[in-house]
This record gives structure tokens, C-alpha cells and sequence, in this order.
């Protein structure tokens, strides 16, 4: 082989290898390929949750509009409401903490 040969297979083996290197870690390479997939696949786990959250939501407000013994419920457990013939009995030293 010539030398003049041996340098441009010397020079293409260089260049492949760059365009190589380029490829799996350039900008938009195969690195950054796989970063975006982990990425997109943590957006549609974060959108199922958040779909699931909705349904949830959608639900309890449903309820609050309809349901007259679901916001006596929701009234007495968190607003700490009581019922017309309800009769409350305050000990001496409890300064009406709820427990």
C-alpha cells in the first residue's frame, strides 16, 4: 500500500470515528435520546397520577353538590360541626381540645 493510500484510509477511519462519537454523544445523539425517553416516561407516570387525582376530585364534588349525609360527614370531621339535637359534654380541664 502507498502511503499516500495508507493516509486517506487513515483519514476516513478518523473521520468515521468522529461521526460516530458525534452521533452517540453529540447534542441530539443517542445519549440525549435516551434522557428524553426517561423524561417522557416520568411525564406520563406524573399524568396518569395526576388523571387518576381528577377522577378523585371530580368525584368528591359530585358528592358535595348531592350527597346531604356526605357533607354532614365532611362538616362534622372537618369543621368540627355538630348536629342540631346533638349534645356536647365539656369536662372540666380538656379546654375543648379535639383529640
Amino acid at each position: 500500500m502507498s502511503l499516500r493510500r495508507k493516509i486517506i484510509v487513515a483519514s476516513a477511519a478518523v473521520a468515521l470515528l468522529n461521526l460516530m462519537l458525534l452521533i452517540v454523544f453529540g447534542d441530539n445523539g443517542l445519549v440525549e435520546l435516551s434522557r428524553l425517553r426517561a423524561k417522557e416516561q416520568l411525564m406520563v407516570q406524573r399524568n396518569e397520577t395526576l388523571a387518576r387525582e381528577n377522577v378523585s376530585l371530580y368525584r368528591t364534588i359530585g358528592r358535595l353538590k348531592s350527597d346531604p349525609t356526605y357533607i354532614e360527614s365532611v362538616a362534622r370531621n372537618e369543621l368540627g360541626m355538630i348536629g342540631k339535637d346533638d349534645v356536647i359534654i365539656i369536662f372540666p380541664g380538656s379546654k375543648g381540645q379535639r383529640k
